[in-house]
């Protein structure tokens, strides 16, 4: 798996991401304790306003950036984000009111929001190999993961040396070395799409693909397994370990530490899972394993708490391996279902869609959990993770396959298929295919007469 990083030019960018991740972090802890300072006894309704904010953005600025990112050089694109994350965690620490925070914060995410998506749709023109591609999502998985586990031991490490200021300084640096990682390598340009669409069509274009593609109708259901998988571990840990077994603060960090050890376990192991089976057969099962843990963990919540507790381990640690198995996979999902002109919007609709998800389960988990119990919020969450479970395998096709049989109109100039195409009137977004007008063609850069993988 390490063998991408061969790749100078990814090997900086993978650099950059884990430098950028590890500031995101600290800026994270450093953010509890300004509320606290700022808010008092009212810092968790400052950190809950703080999150919403973050998720708003994530989801309104992304789709925003995917319908100009191809008109945008890449490279300065990705450093000006950089910065300007940089300038306001140097700005963080000054702050004396409640509402500098929100407005800092919406700043800080929404460029989060513009970086992260358009650095996704670069790795594929970096890797075009598929299997090289695999083993980079892998990484990028084993990044998150490593980061959720590490920053909070290298903030506690920081502040037995500095104030809580610092660790907004350390996010500084880290985001301004993100930004000299990006400058350090020539990025292969974005392909101009060649449309004359208005800005909403260019905003909506990644969600009309999604809804047109049977494969990614169904990730956006997987969204909805994950989202309601991970709510439940980052909202009800703390409440389960101590409320409803009677265990300790360390206790709460060993039980993290199993969901994204479960994580890391597949990353590691998943791409040669993926080389051999395929996407389909690793992400549908993978709804279902998440539904029957929750279910079980719901159970485990009616026995004696030292029963309970090497048990609910065990089951974060399956929600973590779950988990893995579908957001892993999804990048090649979008990169196989768009041309490389469409990638910066499809991987934006992506990054929005994902956590409209989370800005429903978050607070769903924390409220349900409040008013009707753990037992009760974790087989709900159960049936939630069912039904998008199914809605997954009816959406996609069993034979679906990578090449379609289908024929173009008003194709943008530089559509590789230009010359393949005759006139049969335009779809609904500008393409209408002959062999079922909602399974859009799913690699436009290959010809039709490629044999059909359906793997």
């Amino acid at each position: 798996m390490l063998g991408v990083l061969k790749d100078r030019t990814y090997r900086h960018l993978f650099a950059a991401q884990l430098v950028a991740l590890v500031g995101t972090g600290l800026a994270t802890v450093a953010l509890g304790l300004l509320a606290y300072d700022i808010a008092g006894a009212s810092a968790g309704a400052v950190l809950g306003a703080a999150m919403t904010i973050k998720m708003v953005a994530y989801v309104g600025v992304s789709p925003l950036v995917g319908a100009v990112a191809d008109r945008l050089p890449r490279r300065a694109f990705l450093v000006s984000t950089d910065l300007l994350r940089a300038g306001v965690a140097l700005c963080l620490p000054f702050v004396d009111s409640v509402w500098q925070v929100y407005v800092l914060i919406f700043l800080l995410q929404a460029a989060s929001a513009s970086f992260t998506p358009t650095f996704q749709a670069t790795i594929p023109d970096v890797l075009p190999d598929e299997r090289d591609y695999t083993r980079a999502l892998s990484l990028s998985r084993l990044a998150y993961d490593l980061e959720s586990l590490l920053s909070p031991v290298l903030a506690a490490a920081l502040l037995t040396l500095v104030t809580y200021q610092g660790l907004f300084t350390a996010t500084t640096l880290g985001f301004l070395a993100s930004a000299a990682l990006v400058v350090s390598v020539l990025l292969p340009k974005a392909a101009p799409s060649g449309r004359r669409d208005g800005v909403w069509r260019r905003i909506t274009l990644g969600a009309r693909v999604f809804l047109a593609t049977p494969r990614l109708r169904a990730l956006l259901a997987m969204n909805v397994v994950v989202a309601a998988a991970s709510a439940v571990v980052i909202v009800n840990t703390v409440v389960i370990v101590r409320g409803v077994l009677g265990r300790g603060e360390v206790e709460v960090a060993i039980a993290l530490g199993c969901y994204g050890a479960g994580s890391m376990a597949v990353a590691l192991r998943l791409p040669r899972l993926l080389d051999r089976l395929g996407d389909r057969p690793v992400m549908l099962p993978a709804g279902f394993l998440l539904t029957a843990v929750l279910a079980g963990a719901a159970a485990i919540m009616a026995l004696a708490p030292a029963t309970a507790w090497p048990l609910l381990l065990f089951t974060w640690l399956l929600l973590g391996a779950g988990t893995a198995l579908i957001l892993t996979p999804g990048g090649r999902l979008l990169r196989r279902s768009c041309d490389q002109a469409d990638r910066p919007a499809l991987f934006a609709a992506q990054f929005s869609l994902s956590h409209a998800c989370f800005l429903g389960t978050y607070p769903l988990a924390g409220w349900l959990g409040a008013a009707a119990g753990m037992g009760t919020t974790l087989l709900a969450f159960a049936g939630l993770t069912l039904a998008a479970a199914l809605l997954a395998v009816c959406a996609w096709p069993a034979g679906d396959p990578r090449t379609l049989t289908h024929v173009h109109a008003d194709l943008h100039p530089g559509h590789p298929h230009l010359h393949d195409a005759e006139t049969v009137g335009a779809g609904w977004w500008g393409h209408r295919h002959e062999f079922v007008i909602d399974r859009l063609h799913t690699r436009w850069p290959q010809r039709e007469t490629e044999p059909v993988d359906t793997r």
